[in-house]
């Protein structure tokens, strides 16, 4: 019997090759798209997760800050007006303890309007409620200081005012705590969103073709790129705020406390002071003839002079005394825990023995000299700006007087 052929193997058709082949391209471009979208949805989660960090806590936490501290102005100013005698001295007390409350509210609408959970909300209730109360009270020992009941309206701020204004400041201590802890609980979760990003996008980059793979390395680098980027602007941020606080506080030139930062110093040695029954002294600092160095030798060897003088100040200091540039060619020193004016000229002595030292500025010898005032608190003021102004009359007589006769003009010896 004959045999029959065997029939030939089918081959492939190009049709089917082409089937099969953007079957395979659609699936991996499918793979391809659901791996950007997941690594784009993702990176937009990073980022309000970020964002809630940065942003949205960071903001309650300046406004319970201002919060606190105009609360704290507020309370303080009325003290002022127990213990002040002057009318018109109260009454500017007044209106910058009115200012503060203005602060105080608004601080807190601030606050209630960026949203508040349940939880939040009970807390700000309880404040409200203890915010009502303080008022309640601070509007009593207001009506005592108008009928001229001083002692009644300190015996109120002892007993009640001062008491509740520190529960208040607990509360929104607590509260800071509460939404720094939350920044943590946001920063876990932003570490936790990208490390899923980055297994899902590797989960997907090995299923799919070489192709697949390039793009998944790429949208990994591209994650990495962000999330250091976004690290970088953080810290950057952090470092833009630390840059700030300093450059508010302090001296660019010489790194000394400013103005600003010493009248805050001497208002709380003044507060401690004046609760305890201490002294608290100023010396006023102020260099001579320092126009003539910038005019003959320039201004660079001025700004070279004034950070020798602030060396020279903070190395024959105590350290528990404070040392700032109130501006120009004018220093501060306050001296904390003095017992007399005995203690003004031994420190008057050895800063002008620290500043009588000839020192070469860019090989020229220039000669550093100053005249030196003081103030001690109670006797020649009681407050800041009083004591400010009696140093810096002192300064000036020392200063009219010839080279020879310093020391003997000076008002403490």
């Amino acid at each position: 019997m004959p045999e029959h052929p065997r029939p030939a193997e089918r081959t492939p058709t190009p049709r089917g090759v082409f089937l099969i082949t953007g079957t395979a391209f659609v699936a991996l471009i499918a793979l391809i798209c659901g791996l950007l979208l997941n690594s784009l949805l993702q990176l937009q989660a990073l980022g309000t997760q970020l964002q809630i960090v940065v942003g949205h806590h960071n903001r309650k936490i300046d406004l319970i800050t201002e919060t606190q501290v105009a609360a704290h102005i507020r309370t303080d100013r009325l003290f002022r007006m127990a213990l002040a005698d002057d009318p018109f001295e109260r009454d500017a007390h007044y209106l910058e303890f009115n200012r503060a409350g203005f602060l105080v509210g608004s601080g807190r609408r601030a606050l209630r309007e960026l949203g508040l959970t349940a939880a939040e909300q009970r807390n700000f209730d309880a404040q409200t409620r203890l915010v009502n109360e303080i008022q309640a009270i601070q509007e009593q020992v207001i009506d005592l200081l108008n009928t001229d009941r001083r002692p009644e309206a300190r015996q109120l701020l002892t007993l009640q005012v001062i008491p509740i204004q520190e529960s208040f400041n607990r509360q929104l201590a607590d509260m800071r705590v509460a939404y720094q802890r939350a920044n943590l609980v946001a920063q876990r979760e932003a570490q936790q969103t990208y490390q899923r990003a980055f297994f899902l996008t590797l989960l997907f980059g090995i299923a799919a073709i070489v192709l697949a793979l390039l793009i998944a390395w790429h949208t990994l680098h591209k994650i990495r790129l962000k999330s250091l980027q976004i690290r970088e602007q953080m810290a950057e941020l952090e470092r833009s705020r630390a840059a700030l606080q300093e450059e508010a506080t302090h001296d660019p030139l010489t790194g000394l406390a400013n103005r600003r930062l010493f009248y805050d110093r001497l208002q709380r040695a003044i507060l401690h002071a004046h609760r305890y029954g201490g002294k608290v002294g100023i010396l006023y600092v102020d260099l001579d003839r320092f126009k003539e160095i910038n005019d003959q030798h320039g201004h660079h060897v001025g700004d070279a002079v004034l950070t020798e003088v602030a060396r020279r100040l903070t190395s024959s200091t105590r350290d528990s005394d404070s040392v700032a540039r109130l501006g120009g060619d004018e220093f501060a020193v306050l001296l904390d825990g003095v017992q007399g004016r005995d203690d003004f000229l031994a420190a008057a002595r050895k800063i002008e023995l620290a500043l009588n030292a000839d020192t070469p500025f860019y090989g020229l010898e220039v000669e550093i000299a100053a005249s030196i005032g003081q103030a001690l608190y109670p006797e020649d003021g009681r407050d800041e700006d009083a004591l400010i102004r009696a140093a810096d009359a002192a300064m000036y007589r020392v200063k009219s007087g010839c080279e020879s006769e310093r020391q003997s003009r000076l008002p403490f010896q």
